[in-house]
């Protein structure tokens, strides 16, 4: 970010170049999945968008192969802020913490950690040593929300700007662009020379996966939409009297349709007149081609229960997930991290423990992907696999689940499968999951599932 000349005013605004990335920045980015295969994308997968709304809300489901996949939700209570840009106004400095409190304007102050800080002095970014250098109490800062405020924390910031698009992000700081890694080699060389013909003078661009086979034009197209809505967004930084909106993410489901929809999808299904006419409107201006995966619902049934998808919410709802051999599955969120627990269960297997075991852990492998995805968990996340002898075996397990994470979108990384048949993972938390965005805590045992008896003095109430 850049401060004003003079620094009177105390504003921070958007800066027109990023700080250079360290090689071992790189190396740490690119790790993000261990064993991940690079140029490879997962099109052979039946996929449909269901989109049903009601009273203003909307509600999507991801179908592959006819299973429900993603559910995408929102609070009743507020909508989400992700990707939101504000000029806020700096409320405390923690020079302890290298972060500062920012009001946005929305609920709690959210937090601006001094790694998504960058500051322009002379001519070159730098980040600041300490963060009380930089900002100082009531300045004004144009940042952008990363993640949704979430157990009672505020919303996540960063200065990092960026706009996405359906085929390509914006980003009007940075002088780096770059390609989808999960692209064709050749795909990617195409795009790589359609990216170069194309650039502007200021900023960058990261193309999307979305982008594949999309000509000059399409990529010319969701360009100038993109610089469009920047030129719009720095108008309203030269008024901005925070802690004020610059621009705001479209809704739910005209966002998920940007984010997701691909031209291997076989259809979008929608129930609602308004929200059709929104999404046409949107591929209209962005993607014609995609025009005729739009369909409106016509079964008498609703749309959710028609394809099944209010049976997978519910069963999202519960702790234990059955197995197709018999085995099941124990889903434990707590607040520092999400534990869980396999077990062979009713199955007993044919030839041998190791057999019932690696089957058992094989399909867990896989349905553990698939409740991640459904419930949209994120943090730390422990995977407690039934213990395996032989070290193929537990290769095997761990190839599995790196096979299953690469129909996910959301950035995760795992650690090795240990003796102990225990695997550490990270799935990147942007936004409440399903369960606290339909549920809440128990008010008598605070979550903790247990009924106390009156000698604890709790009554008995659980």
């Amino acid at each position: 970010m850049e401060q004003s000349a003079g620094s009177q005013d105390g504003v921070v605004r958007p800066s027109s170049r990023q700080a250079p990335v360290s090689d071992g920045d790189r190396r740490k980015r690119g790790a993000s999945r261990r064993g991940k295969p690079r140029g490879k994308v997962l099109n052979n997968i039946k996929k449909e968008l269901i989109v049903t709304c009601e009273k203003g809300r909307c509600r999507l489901a991801l179908l592959e192969d006819d299973v429900v996949a993603e559910v995408y939700l929102e609070s009743t209570k507020r909508r989400s802020i992700v990707g939101n840009i504000y000029a806020g106004r700096i409320t405390a400095v923690l020079s302890g913490m290298s972060a500062a409190f920012v009001d946005i304007g929305v609920g709690k102050n959210a937090l601006l950690y001094l790694q998504d800080l960058v500051l322009m002095e002379d001519g070159s970014h730098v980040r600041p040593g300490k963060i009380g250098k930089a900002l100082k109490v009531n300045d004004t800062i144009v940042v952008q929300v990363t993640k949704d405020p979430m157990s009672g924390k505020g919303a996540r910031l960063t200065t990092y700007l960026s706009l996405p698009g359906r085929l390509m992000v914006y980003m009007p700081q940075s002088r780096r662009s770059g390609v989808s890694r999960r692209l064709p080699q050749r795909e990617r060389d195409r795009l790589r020379k359609i990216q170069r013909e194309i650039e502007t003078e200021e900023g960058s661009t990261i193309i999307r996966t979305a982008a594949t086979k999309a000509s000059k034009k399409d990529l010319s197209r969701d360009l100038d939409y993109l610089l469009k809505q920047w030129d719009e967004v720095q108008n309203k930084i030269a008024d901005a009297a925070p802690p004020v909106l610059l621009h705001a993410e479209p809704d739910l489901a005209v966002r998920v349709v940007r984010d997701t929809l691909t031209r291997d999808f076989k259809s979008v299904v929608v129930d609602n007149k308004v929200e059709f006419g929104r999404i046409r409107e949107y591929l209209n201006r962005s993607a014609p081609e995609l025009l005729d995966l739009v369909q409106r619902h016509k079964e008498n049934a609703p749309l959710f229960a028609h394809y099944g998808v209010d049976r997978a919410i519910e069963a999202a709802l519960r702790r234990k997930v059955g197995l197709p051999s018999g085995g099941h599955i124990v889903i434990d969120e707590v607040e520092a991290l999400t534990a869980i627990d396999v077990n062979t269960g009713s199955y007993t297997g044919k030839n041998s423990l190791e057999a019932t075991v690696v089957k058992t852990n094989l399909e867990a492998a896989v349905e553990v992907v698939r409740q991640l995805r459904l419930r949209d968990i994120g943090g730390i996340i422990v995977i407690d696999f039934i213990d395996m002898e032989i070290e193929e075996n537990r290769n095997k397990v761990l190839e599995t689940l790196e096979r299953e994470l690469e129909k996910d979108r959301t950035k995760s990384q795992i650690a090795m499968l240990s003796s102990l048949g225990l695997v550490e993972m990270t799935r990147k938390n942007v936004t409440e999951g399903i369960i606290d965005i339909m549920g809440r805590t128990c008010p008598h045992c605070e979550g903790r599932g247990l009924i106390f008896n009156s000698a604890a003095g709790h009554g008995g109430k659980s």
